[in-house]
């Protein structure tokens, strides 16, 4: 039975739905690397249109591409290039008020003739912004009205119909990130960037900085490295939640080293009582991996899940410590998200995103 038969009486099996699955997939991805071949200096063009733009990109599409323009609209809002989206219908009845004179239009329509585009045109060129295009072919009302036009090429539809959206605003959608992705690396957009316009959810948290989320200094353990052991368990001792880390410094108060509850349990179970009275300085975990104000969540998670630490200490540019970031805290306050992998360590001084102070940990006397 041909796939049209199966589909007209409902018969289709599990095999040939996964294999009607993959050969949209297929076609798609297909279709994906044609349009990439295909991008020339227009590509180019369009991202100088863009970067040169003054005011605002507004993103025009008519049905699923109008959906697709609403989403390239949100990647280049959210990568720093402001961004709003204008549909066409609603551009011809009024909303063609909303467009300046240093604006700048991005227009998506696979045909090139979609009749509400077609209409919008001469209002455009009259009110002298300049255009640019993502459609089939260059030949098109839309593609000869464009000052720059990325040109898709012919696409067959994945549908089986050969009929509904499908590959055309896949390979859209793809051009417009591109475009996107393109622009914010000239701009150098960095994750600061990022993450001014995303302080929500998951993802503003990641982003954010270990001083909005640590344990402050007032209520953490901090300890002089001279003092015994025994004098610290006793007068370290905080108020409220209780971290299983105690930061031990210097006389000048800056970070040398941190004490856990592991380290304190490794005396017992060596039976090192003896060294209970000694200086905890000789115990301690000699220079811990620590990082420095500024430094963002996602680096402090990575490296603690990365080190298999509970604790990580917050350091202010002097080197002495300010906070506490404590793994309890960290997956109280993401239930549900799974700790990043082990991220690479940049050596202090060195250039990068981000900046971990410290080797890994050594133990005094090890």
């Amino acid at each position: 039975m041909s796939m049209e038969a199966a589909v007209t009486t409902g018969t289709i099996s599990p095999f040939e739905q996964l294999r009607f699955a993959r050969q949209v997939i297929l076609t798609e991805s297909r279709a994906l690397a044609q349009v990439a071949n295909r991008l020339d200096r227009e590509f180019c063009r369009t991202v100088q249109m863009i970067l040169d733009c003054p005011g605002n990109v507004l993103v025009c599409g008519m049905g699923k591409a109008g959906l697709v323009g609403q989403k390239i609209m949100a990647t280049l809002a959210s990568t720093g290039t402001p961004s709003h989206y204008l549909h066409p219908a609603e551009a011809i009845h009024g909303d063609l008020g909303r467009v300046r004179a240093n604006d700048m239009m991005l227009i998506l329509s696979q045909s090139g003739e979609t009749e509400e585009i077609v209409r919008l045109l001469p209002s455009l060129a009259e009110l002298g912004v300049p255009t640019a295009a993502i459609t089939g072919h260059a030949s098109s009302t839309l593609g000869r009205a464009a000052a720059v036009t990325i040109e898709l090429g012919s696409l067959d539809e994945a549908c089986m119909l050969g009929l509904a959206p499908s590959t055309s605003t896949t390979a859209m959608l793809a051009v417009g990130d591109a475009l996107a992705l393109v622009i914010s690396r000239i701009r150098r957009f960095s994750r600061e960037d990022f993450a001014r316009f995303h302080p929500g959810g998951s993802l503003g948290y990641k982003l954010s900085k270990v001083e909005q989320h640590m344990r402050p200094l007032e209520h953490c353990r901090v300890a002089d490295e001279q003092q015994s052991v025994r004098e610290v368990l006793i007068r370290a001792s905080m108020p409220g939640r209780r971290t299983g880390a105690t930061m031990l410094v210097d006389q000048q108060g800056k970070l040398t080293g941190i004490f856990t509850d592991s380290d304190l349990a490794r005396l017992f179970e060596h039976r090192r009582d003896s060294e209970l009275d000694g200086p905890i300085g000789q115990v301690m975990t000699r220079n811990p991996l620590r990082v420095e104000v500024g430094s963002m969540m996602v680096d402090a998670v990575g490296i603690m899940a990365g080190r298999k630490i509970s604790e990580l200490p917050v350091i202010d540019a002097g080197g002495k410590p300010v906070g506490l970031v404590d793994i309890t805290d960290v997956v109280a306050l993401l239930p549900k998200e799974r700790l990043p992998e082990r991220l690479p360590v940049v050596p202090a001084g060195k250039s990068g995103p981000w900046r971990v102070v410290g080797e890994p940990p050594q133990r005094a006397g090890a």
